[in-house]
């Protein structure tokens, strides 16, 4: 398993005007930080939706800092006598199309890099969990975020589980006669949700009596092959699914999405619409119960959804909502996130735990 940075094992590598400064001395770059070579592991640049993505954002804010920003495809990466290298591409992005501008690819070693940022969009499947084997082996001084051993480790289901108090009533099985006698004694609807899923894909309401019940559930388990999560349908869905970003274990914005009239799901690329929210109470002794976790785990950058009372999902992999949650809130999430990749930085250099 990579090993958490440390002083004694730094090898960040800056700029060359750092290096005139010599070895493991921050170079400013005006007002707003220091130089950093960042990575992004990512979906190919033509899939990206600039109008809401939140890579791109961050990008942008690397650019705008006047940083060197890469990218790469979870495919563009390989091992050469234990070390993570690249075939990668520096990358020049605008707030103005064509947005982004490529330079030629080159195979690079990733410990040239200061921060690289796993964000390729789920499903997580195992080519998604074999990307993080292969980022274990980038060098102790370079930060990977999120850490790549709790990616793998927090499925975004399963993890919100070891929460119990905060979410709804939930049986994990491949056993479709075990559901069905499940739901049997369910009061009203429940949720039928494959564990690998993202952005609502599968997600079935359903009930007691109804006849279609047996074969949804032998195509998601794959005929009793593949487990499942059944919930309690929480009716407050109707009033919105709200998602929450923490940054470093910290709620710093957060926005609500209605499902369309003639969807159930809460997700914005299904029809759901975006709209101004505050955080619960309960929302916020949520966020504090989990937010020691996440800060711990190396997990800077997560989206969490609660719907009414319960927390359904802890998105890791790749959680959007950046730039709805700015126009909502006047925020500018893409700098506080790239500051606090900074401050995690610095206590780096400090011999600090980041």
């Amino acid at each position: 398993m990579r090993k958490k940075p440390c002083l004694t094992a730094c090898s960040v590598v800056f700029v060359s005007a750092s290096r005139a400064l010599g070895p493991g001395l921050w170079h400013p770059v005006g007002r707003q930080g220091v130089y950093l070579k960042t990575l992004y592991v990512m979906d190919p640049l033509d899939k990206i939706d600039v109008a809401g993505d939140s890579t791109y954002m961050l990008m942008l804010e690397g650019c705008r800092r006047g940083g060197e920003v890469a990218w790469c495809t979870p495919m563009d990466l390989f091992a050469l006598t234990g070390r993570c290298h690249a075939r990668c591409q520096r990358v020049e992005v605008s707030d103005e199309a064509p947005y982004f501008h490529s330079e030629l690819a080159e195979d690079r070693d990733l410990s040239e890099f200061d921060v690289i940022w796993l964000r390729k969009d789920p499903p997580f499947d195992i080519a998604y969990v074999f990307s993080t084997y292969m980022l274990d082996l980038v060098a102790e001084g370079t930060l990977v975020l999120n850490d790549p051993a709790s990616i793998r480790d927090a499925n975004e289901k399963m993890v919100a589980l070891r929460f119990p108090d905060f979410v709804p009533t939930t049986l994990v099985t491949a056993d479709i006669d075990r559901a069905m006698s499940w739901a049997a004694n369910v009061p009203g609807k429940v949720v039928l949700k494959p564990w690998d899923g993202n952005g609502g894909r599968g997600v079935l309401v359903t009930q007691h009596g109804d006849g279609n019940m047996r074969s949804m559930l032998e195509l998601l388990t794959d005929e009793g092959r593949t487990h499942i999560l059944l919930q309690h349908y929480i009716p407050e869905i109707s009033q919105g699914d709200k998602r929450i970003i923490l940054i470093d274990g910290v709620a710093r914005g957060w926005m609500n999405r209605v499902p369309g009239e003639d969807d159930h799901r809460g997700n914005m690329h299904v029809g759901a619409t975006v709209q101004a929210t505050e955080l619960s109470d309960r929302d916020r002794e949520i966020c504090d119960a989990i937010g020691p976790w996440l800060k711990e785990s190396g997990l800077l950058f997560v989206g969490i959804d609660t719907i009414g009372q319960f927390m359904t999902e802890i998105n890791v992999t790749s959680p959007t909502g950046i730039q709805e949650i700015n126009r909502l809130m006047g925020t500018a999430l893409e700098s506080e996130l790239t500051d606090a990749v900074e401050r995690k930085l610095s206590a780096l250099r400090r011999g600090e735990a980041p």
